[in-house]
């Protein structure tokens, strides 16, 4: 280490803070997986898991149990001479009801789509709950920035009010003017206080929200990268791992499945049963075996072309959502690219009315100006300055949900990395 160059050395360090910050100004990633886990919306929808599997084994292991039925009666004879004669006598029937082959397979896949699907749904949530604590994380953000800038102007006011007052004193400056001044500090202070309050309650709405996430000031917002890849390749990434998509196609599987269920039910399964009985108190023992075989009637028929159409609903509701997605997905990429777009005018607007600002400050020091224009450029500045930041910030998060929707952040699945 001690043979690198600096530059060499300088270029190692930047690179080992780079790789250890992937994603600037948002929560460490650890911290955002412990959030997500514990989130009570994603451990709600979690808990439908064991159901489902639980559904699964009684799919399995099928509706159908053993049935006992045991009887008693008595016999009484009346012969033509003599008493009656009484016989105790009893009857027994063990019969069970058999799925035919094929329907047990058709119930195994049923139950596990069902687990599949819970599955699906608390992936769904977690993605949902993510969204959410960027959109909270982001509106804090943005709060504080116009924080900053409006301290900044009140900072900058108070200077200027200082210098007035003074120049008043020296007789070089009328008392319109500091009253001007002083009229546009208390504007800008009032400014800066409902500016704090927005930023405490956003604060506090993730304080509430979520409880262990660290609200650390970001001293500098990084400027927001340009997009790797075009409208197609980020469409095909979202579109590939949307859970609502998932969810339909899920759905549709699931449906067809119930058609072949419902469809095999059209004939009915057997009921095999072993018959014991003793009459005239054991003189006569009987033993025989059954069938029962229902014949099947419109009932039936109707449940599977009620599957059947469900099915075909299915399937419209996975063409909808294929193109609620494929939309959403093209327009959050031209959002994220119109926004970076918008930021660089702004800033550069931002840059140019500064300067335009200071230009007026000298003017009026050398009196070649007033305090209306001056008070009007820094306005105007500021202005510029306060769009500059927020859209500095909504560039960035458009970019991370970007990335979040395609699953290139906060992918905290089993199996999957992150890129």
């Amino acid at each position: 280490m001690k043979r690198l160059p600096l530059a060499l050395l300088c270029a190692t360090l930047s690179l080992d803070v780079l790789a250890a910050e992937p994603t600037p100004n948002l929560p460490p990633p650890g911290i955002v997986a412990q959030i997500l886990r514990t989130n009570p919306g994603v451990r709600a929808v979690d808990s439908q898991i064991p159901v489902e599997q639980a559904n699964r084994s009684r799919l399995e292991a099928g509706d159908y149990e053993w049935t006992l039925l045991l009887g008693g009666q008595q016999r009484r004879v009346n012969p033509t001479s003599g008493p009656d004669d009484r016989f105790q006598e009893w009857n027994g029937d063990l019969q069970r009801q058999v799925r035919l082959p094929g329907k047990a397979a058709l119930d195994s896949e049923l139950g596990s789509l069902g687990v599949h699907q819970a599955e699906k749904r608390r992936e769904d949530a977690e993605h949902e709950a993510a969204r959410n604590l960027l959109k909270s994380w982001f509106t804090w953000l943005k709060e504080g920035a116009a924080v900053a800038q409006w301290e900044t102007e009140v900072a900058l006011l108070k200077k200027q009010a200082k210098a007035v007052s003074r120049r008043q004193e020296l007789g070089d400056a009328a008392r319109l003017e500091t009253v001007q001044g002083e009229a546009a500090l208390a504007q800008t202070e009032a400014q800066l206080a409902q500016a704090r309050g927005r930023r405490d309650t956003a604060a506090e709405d993730l304080r509430r929200r979520y409880p262990d996430l660290p609200l650390e000031e970001q001293k500098r917002i990084v400027e927001p990268p340009a997009l790797k890849g075009d409208a197609e390749e980020w469409i095909t990434a979202i579109v590939q791992h949307n859970h609502e998509l998932g969810l339909a196609q899920g759905d549709v599987h699931q449906s067809r499945v119930g058609v072949k269920r419902a469809d095999s039910d059209r004939l009915p399964d057997p009921t095999f049963g072993l018959h014991l009985a003793s009459e005239r108190d054991g003189e006569e023992n009987i033993i025989g075996a059954y069938v029962i075989i229902n014949l099947p009637g419109g009932a039936r028929r109707a449940k599977a072309d009620a599957a059947l159409a469900e099915a075909e609903a299915a399937n419209q509701r996975e063409a909808a959502a294929m193109q609620k997605v494929t939309a959403e997905a093209a327009s959050l990429y031209q959002t994220a690219r119109a926004a970076r777009i918008s930021w660089q005018s702004a800033s550069q607007a931002a840059t140019r009315l500064a300067h335009a600002a200071d230009m007026t400050a000298r003017a009026y020091q050398l009196g070649e100006g007033s305090m209306i224009d001056l008070l009007a450029a820094r306005r105007i500045a500021n202005e510029a300055q306060l769009t500059a930041r927020v859209s500095q910030l909504e560039a960035l998060e458009s970019g991370y949900r970007l990335r979040l929707d395609a699953h290139r952040l906060w992918d905290f699945s089993p199996g999957d990395q992150q890129p």
